[in-house]
C-alpha cells in the first residue's frame, strides 16, 4: 500500500510541475536535459558513487580523469554500461593534499606543468603563474586522449576539469584542434545551458535547490546539470582541497549530490512528459560534430 501511495505523489508531482504535452507533441518541443557527471577516476569512492547512477540507467554522460590511479576501474565498470556517454575530463591540476597525480606524458616530458615533485599544481593559478610552455600543454592532453582511446571504452567528448585546459584563449584553441583531430565533440559547444545543480548549497539543501531549479526550467537550448558524485567514506573524507573555494566536508557534499540526483522527486521530474533526457553521444547523432561551436561566454 505504501508503495503505491509513493508511486501517485510521484507521478502527480512530475505532471503538476511540468505542462502535459498535447497530442502531437514532438521530440522537439520537450526540454532535453543533460545530467554530466565528472571526476570518475579520481579514486575508488567517486567510481562507486557513479556506478550508482550508472544503474539508475538514464543516459548519463561521465568525464573520466584519465590521469588519476583510479580510472582504469572507472573504465571497467563504464564498458558495463552502454547508455553512458564517456568524456575525457581534461586534467592539469591536481587539487588534493597527500593525494596528487602527474602528466600521463611523463613529468620530464612536460616540466613546465609540474611542481618540484612532479607533481601537477593545485590551482589554475600556480599552473599558470608557472608559464607553462603550450606545446607542453599540447603533448598532455594529446596523451591524455590516446591513453582514454586505449582504455577500450568509446569516447564521445572532451571538457575540462577546474576548467584549466581552456584558461586561454590559446589553450582553448589546442582542445578545440585535438577535438577535431580525434573526432571528438567538446562540452558546452552544442549551445547548452548551465544549470546550478547546487553545487555551493550546503549538503542539507541540496534537493530543495535542485529541484527549485528544474520546476524553473524555460524552454531553449539542452539544460546543463553537472555534478561530482561520491560516497561519504573513509578514502573521500581523508581528502582535503588544496584551494581555498573548494567546499568543506567535500565527501558529505559530494554524498549529497549523489543522494539528490537518485532521489525518487529529481528521477520523476527526469521521466516527467515534457523532458526528454540526452547525453553527448546523443548530441552528436542528432546534430553532428559540424554544427559545434564556441560558447559566446566562456
Amino acid at each position: 500500500m505504501r508503495t503505491k501511495i509513493i508511486i501517485t505523489q510521484i507521478f502527480l508531482l512530475s505532471f503538476f510541475v511540468f505542462p502535459q504535452p498535447r497530442s502531437g507533441t514532438t521530440v522537439d518541443k520537450k526540454i532535453p536535459i543533460l545530467v554530466r557527471c565528472d571526476d570518475a577516476g579520481m579514486c575508488h569512492s567517486v567510481n562507486l558513487a557513479v556506478k550508482k547512477v550508472l544503474e539508475s540507467n538514464f543516459p548519463v554522460s561521465v568525464s573520466v580523469m584519465f590521469t588519476c590511479p583510479w580510472y582504469q576501474e572507472a573504465a571497467a565498470i563504464l564498458k558495463q554500461y552502454p547508455q553512458a556517454s564517456v568524456g575525457i575530463h581534461l586534467t592539469l591540476n591536481a587539487e588534493w593534499k597527500n593525494y596528487r597525480w602527474g602528466p600521463v606524458a611523463g613529468a620530464r616530458s612536460v616540466p613546465t606543468l609540474v611542481d618540484s615533485s612532479g607533481y601537477f599544481f593545485p590551482s589554475r593559478a600556480s599552473l599558470f603563474g608557472n608559464n607553462p610552455k603550450l606545446s607542453e600543454i599540447e603533448t598532455e592532453l594529446r596523451a591524455q586522449i590516446e591513453r582514454a582511446i586505449h582504455s577500450g571504452v568509446r569516447i564521445d567528448y572532451l571538457d575540462y576539469h577546474m576548467g584549466a585546459a581552456v584558461q586561454t584563449e590559446e589553450t582553448r584553441t589546442i582542445v578545440e584542434k585535438l577535438a577535431e583531430e580525434y573526432h571528438l565533440a567538446i562540452s558546452r559547444y552544442f549551445d547548452e545551458v548551465d544549470v546550478e545543480t547546487g553545487y555551493g548549497a550546503v549538503p542539507e539543501h541540496k534537493l530543495d535547490t535542485l529541484l527549485l531549479k528544474m520546476k524553473t526550467l524555460e524552454a531553449g537550448g539542452t539544460k546543463l546539470f553537472v555534478f561530482h558524485v561520491g560516497l561519504d567514506d573513509a578514502e573521500l573524507g581523508a581528502m582535503e582541497d588544496l584551494n581555498v573555494f573548494g567546499p568543506k566536508n567535500m565527501s558529505m557534499n559530494r554524498q549529497s549530490e549523489l543522494n539528490s540526483l537518485l532521489s525518487p522527486q529529481f528521477q520523476a521530474l527526469l521521466h516527467a512528459p515534457a523532458i526528454r533526457t540526452v547525453n553527448y553521444h546523443t548530441l552528436i547523432l542528432e546534430k553532428g560534430l559540424r554544427s559545434m561551436k564556441r560558447p559566446a561566454v566562456l
